[in-house]
């Protein structure tokens, strides 16, 4: 069964070249389109897509903010962000919304498919051309200061490891572990993990993201 695909871009010129793009491949199918933010929500509940593809910069409102509401009331659906602005704080906003892929505009043909494909099977899954240079400059830049061993504390929680778990891994004893785990908060001035792993990849601390992929 072919991947249903619906496309969000403000570009008729843009959008119509993406749907004939996608409608020559039999493994995909084009079911919906619309340039409009405000009409896109309305789009996918009713036509149930698979996939779809968002443009950063919509007419009518911020494509980063419509893939965050997508995410939220569509938690399989598979999105991917695309993109005329290369810079690295927009990577990180998609990844952070929560999307499958991003892929600027100016990739060939054949990296938005494999991207659109992608989403298709993991939707949960962040995939992005220049992304491992991205947190390389992002490492590089951080203004947030964390000693080797918070390094490690901050990259377990990321892996999902409970505080005993770390512990263990850490060979420390639980109440050290949290020591460790409460410094790393306050350095990060954050009140929990979701918040830390934010901060993190903001400031370029983690190595990887959980599941994503370059």
């Amino acid at each position: 069964m072919a991947v249903r695909v619906a496309v969000v871009d403000g570009h008729t010129l843009t959008r119509y070249g993406l749907a004939s793009l996608i409608a020559q491949h039999e493994d995909l199918a084009i079911v919906a389109e619309t340039g409009s933010m405000a009409e896109a929500v309305r789009m996918v509940e009713t036509t149930l897509p698979d996939v779809v593809t968002v443009d950063v910069a919509l007419p009518d409102g911020d494509g980063l903010g419509l893939a965050r509401e997508l995410r939220d009331r569509f938690p399989e659906l598979g999105i991917v962000v695309l993109t005329s602005r290369g810079e690295d704080d927009v990577l990180f906003r998609a990844l952070e919304a929560g999307v499958s892929a991003f892929v600027p505009k100016t990739a060939p043909a054949g990296e938005v498919l494999a991207a659109i494909r992608h989403a298709a099977v993991a939707a949960s899954s962040f995939t992005a051309t220049g992304l491992a240079p991205a947190l390389a400059r992002r490492r590089d830049g951080s203004r947030v200061a964390l000693s080797p061993r918070e390094r490690e504390v901050l990259q377990l929680l990321a892996e999902g490891m409970s505080v005993p778990g770390i512990a263990r891994t850490m060979y420390l004893c639980p109440s050290t572990a949290k020591t460790y785990v409460a410094r790393l908060y306050e350095k990060l001035a954050v009140s929990n993990r979701a918040q830390a792993l934010m901060a993190g990849l903001r400031e370029g601390l983690l190595d990887r993201p959980a599941g994503a992929s370059a």
